[in-house]
């Protein structure tokens, strides 16, 4: 079981990279459209990323429903944490909208939004370490 949580961690930190830097490139993909600039690239860049973290949160969720099943379903931080994990689904999602936007040359938002935005899955990763490490119920 020990293999499976390090494989889990792995592709959970490689979600996290991803779900932190997409938004970085919706900042510079809307501040570089702004200044004129080709923003062709970001595009690609931000697509790839996406499809790379999207593999990462589905090898992470399989592995944490593996180690679910095998040290059993009990604590209510496990249900906590699992609230939280549901919130940052809802996060990948949005991300997705926004590339989907990005795509098509319609998004809107400010450098500032975005700025902003890559702030939330901070706001969503702490709660999930304080419940796996520190386990308070």
């Amino acid at each position: 079981m020990l293999w499976v949580k390090v494989f889990h961690i792995l592709a959970m930190t490689s979600w996290m990279a991803g779900i932190f830097y997409l938004p970085r490139i919706f900042v510079h993909y809307v501040e570089g459209r702004e200044a004129g600039q080709d923003v062709a690239r970001l595009q690609i860049m931000a697509g790839k990323l996406f499809g790379f973290m999207s593999i990462m949160a589905v090898f992470t969720l399989g592995l944490g429903l593996w180690l679910w099943l095998g040290y059993g379903i009990t604590g209510g931080w496990l249900h906590a944490k699992l609230l939280f994990v549901g919130l940052l689904i809802g996060y990948h999602a949005w991300c997705f909208s926004y590339l989907k936007k990005a795509r098509a040359g319609t998004l809107s938002r400010t450098g500032r939004y975005f700025r902003l935005f890559n702030e939330l899955p901070l706001l969503i990763f702490i709660p999930i370490l304080i419940f796996v490490v520190v386990k308070p119920f």
